[in-house]
C-alpha cells in the first residue's frame, strides 16, 4: 500500500494513493467535457466512440435493473469508467494503482454502500425500505445488518488484495525474466485489470438493484 505522505491540508495528510485518486478523477473529467461540448448529429470518431462505450454501459445496466436503470446510471458508469482507469494505472512506469491501497477501496466500497441505500430509500421511501430488513422475519433484522457490513468489507478486500498481488506478481516475473517476457505479463495485467473492475461494478449494480426492488420481491412473498 502507498501511506506515504505528500503533503498535509490542515488536519488531513494527503498520501500519493488519494493525489494519484484526485488525478483520475480531474482525467475523467476533462476527457468527458472534450468528448461531449462539439456533440453533432452525425457523429465523428470520437463522438462515436463515446457513444459506444455509453449505449454498451447502459445496455449491461438496463439488463441487471430494467426498471431504474437510467437513474443509477450515471453512478455505475462513473464507478465503471473509474476503476478502469485506476486498475490500468500501473502498466505505466513509476505509477501505481491507487486500488492497491486498501484505503482508497473501502472508500469506494463504503461509497457503494450509502448509495445502495439511498437509491432504496428515494425510489420505495424510508418506511418500505426499512420494512424490507424485517422480512420475512424480524428475527432476521441482526443478519441482514451483518450481511450489508460483510459484503461491503468483501468489496474492499476483493478489490485491494486482486490488484495488490497482480502488481506484485507481474514485478516479479520482470524482476527475474527481464524484458523475455513483457507482452504476457502486460496482456495479463489489463485483462486482469478489466475483470476486477468489471466484477466490483457489476456487484455494485446487483445491491443496488436489489435494494431498488427489494419491495416488490416482499410483496410477492406477501
Amino acid at each position: 500500500m502507498e501511506n506515504e505522505f505528500i503533503f498535509t491540508l490542515g488536519p488531513l495528510a494527503v498520501s500519493l494513493s488519494i493525489l494519484t485518486t484526485w488525478g483520475i478523477m480531474l482525467f475523467i473529467a476533462v476527457l468527458s467535457w472534450l468528448a461531449t461540448r462539439h456533440l453533432d448529429m452525425m457523429p465523428g470518431p470520437l463522438q462515436a466512440t463515446v457513444e459506444g462505450i455509453v449505449s454498451a454501459l447502459e445496455e449491461a445496466i438496463l439488463a441487471v435493473e430494467p426498471v431504474h436503470g437510467r437513474q443509477i446510471m450515471p453512478f455505475i458508469a462513473t464507478l465503471w469508467l473509474f476503476l478502469i482507469v485506476a486498475n490500468l494505472l500501473g502498466l505505466i512506469p513509476g505509477l501505481h494503482s491507487p486500488t492497491r491501497d486498501l484505503s482508497v477501496t473501502s472508500a469506494l466500497a463504503v461509497l457503494v454502500f450509502f448509495s445502495v441505500h439511498w437509491f432504496g430509500i428515494k425510489t420505495q421511501g424510508l418506511k418500505k425500505y426499512l420494512h424490507h430488513y424485517l422480512m420475512p422475519s424480524p428475527i432476521l433484522l441482526p443478519f441482514h445488518i451483518i450481511s450489508e457490513l460483510t459484503r461491503t468489507l468483501a468489496l474492499a478486500v476483493r478489490l485491494f488484495g486482486n490488484i495488490m498481488s497482480l502488481e506484485t506478481a507481474a514485478m516479479l516475473v520482470l524482476l527475474v525474466a527481464g524484458f523475455l517476457a513483457p507482452v504476457p505479463i502486460l496482456m495479463l495485467h489489463i485483462i486482469e485489470a478489466l475483470v476486477q473492475a468489471y466484477i466490483f461494478g457489476m456487484l455494485a449494480l446487483i445491491y443496488l438493484a436489489g435494494a431498488i426492488q427489494s419491495q416488490q420481491l416482499n410483496n410477492q412473498q406477501e
